[in-house]
C-alpha cells in the first residue's frame, strides 16, 4: 500500500513533497542483500583526481591514471574511507575475532604522503569540513559518536550511533540493535546535544538514501519513510510492514537509479535460518504535490 502521512514536526522543507509509485513487486527465494565494501579493485573513496584503495594489510593513494602516490600498511582489511581537508580516515575489519567482533582500528592518514596521524576506534565514520571526522561505535554499553580534528584530537561526543548524513549539521539514522528499539533519526548539535527526531521501528535500519534537497529516505521495518532537514517525517509507502518483534528476521536495502528507486527486503525463514524470501519493489520517485 502506498500512502503519505505527515508526522507533524515544524521546520524545514516538507518531506511530503516527495511521492512514490509502485511500478513492480517481485517475490522469490534467494540470498539477502548486504551492505558491501567496494568490489575488488574499486576505490574506497575518490576526491578529484585522487583514489584511495585498500586490500588486506594495505592502504594506498593513486592518481586518476593509476600511479601510486603513497602506500601504507595496516592491520586488517580496509572497508571504507572518508576524505576531508588533506586527511583520510579509513575504517577496517580485523582479521581475527576480538571482544569487539571483527572490528579493526580506524586509521587517520595525511592525504599528501600517507603518514599515519592517529589510530582511533570506531565502526562507521563520515567526513566533516576542514579535515574533521565523526566516528561511531555501538555495543557493550557503547552507543556513541566522537568528533575528531585533523590531528586526531577529540573535539566533541554524543550518545548516538548509526548511519551518518552530513549536510545541515550531522543527522543520524540510529541503529541500536535493541528490542524494543529506541532508535530515532536525530541531529547532533555542538556540546554533545542530540536533537530528537522521529522514532524508528527497526533497530537495524539499512543504509539510507540522501536526495538532492537533503531529504533522507529510510526503510524502517518494511515502511519507506522520508525525513527532511527539519526532521519532519513522512510515510511514503507501507511496502511490507514488519512486526517489531520480528524485525530480526528482515534485512533491507535501498538503491536509486535516476528517478527509479529499488527497495529490497529479505525475510528470513523462522525455522530455517539459511532460507530467505526476497521482496523487491521498483518505485517511481518524484517530487511535487
Amino acid at each position: 500500500m502506498v500512502r503519505s502521512e505527515r508526522n507533524g514536526r515544524a521546520g524545514g522543507a516538507a518531506s511530503g513533497a516527495w511521492r512514490v509509485t509502485v511500478l513492480k513487486h517481485e517475490r522469490k527465494a534467494g540470498p539477502p542483500p548486504y551492505d558491501r565494501s567496494p568490489a575488488e579493485g574499486q576505490p574506497l573513496a575518490r576526491r578529484e583526481d585522487l583514489r584511495i584503495h585498500g586490500s588486506v594489510g594495505k592502504v594506498g593513494c593513486t592518481d586518476a591514471s593509476g600511479r601510486t602516490l603513497w602506500a601504507a600498511s595496516c592491520s586488517g582489511r580496509p572497508n571504507a574511507a572518508h576524505i576531508s581537508g588533506g586527511r583520510v580516515l579509513i575504517t577496517t575489519d580485523s582479521l581475527t575475532y576480538t571482544p569487539w567482533g571483527h572490528l579493526g582500528p580506524a586509521l587517520l592518514f595525511d592525504l599528501a604522503d600517507g603518514t599515519q596521524v592517529a589510530e582511533l576506534r570506531g565502526a562507521r565514520g563520515a567526513a566533516l569540513p576542514g579535515g574533521r571526522f565523526v566516528l561511531g561505535l555501538e555495543g557493550y554499553d557503547v552507543f556513541d559518536t566522537w568528533e575528531y580534528d585533523r590531528d586526531g584530537a577529540l573535539v566533541d561526543s554524543w550518545r548516538s550511533y548509526g548511519h551518518y548524513v552530513v549536510g545541515t549539521g550531522i543527522r543520524v539514522v540510529e541503529t541500536d540493535r535493541n528490542l524494543p528499539t529506541r532508535s530515532r533519526v536525530v541531529r547532533l548539535l555542538p556540546g554533545g546535544v542530540v536533537e530528537g527526531g522521529p522514532s524508528l521501528t527497526d533497530p537495524q535500519a539499512p543504509r539510507p538514501l540522501v536526495l538532492a534537497d537533503g531529504t533522507i529516505l529510510v526503510l524502517d521495518a518494511g515502511v519507506l519513510r522520508a525525513v527532511d532537514r527539519g526532521l519532519e517525517d513522512t510515510v511514503l509507502a507501507e511496502l511490507l510492514p514488519v512486526d517489531p518483534a520480528e524485525a530480526w528476521r528482515y534485512h533491507g536495502a535501498l538503491r536509486r537509479t535516476g528517478d527509479e528507486l529499488t527497495v529490497t527486503l529479505a525475510e528470513r525463514h523462522p525455522d530455517h535460518p539459511g532460507k530467505h524470501t526476497v521482496h523487491t519493489w521498483a518505485l517511481a520517485l518524484r517530487q511535487g504535490l
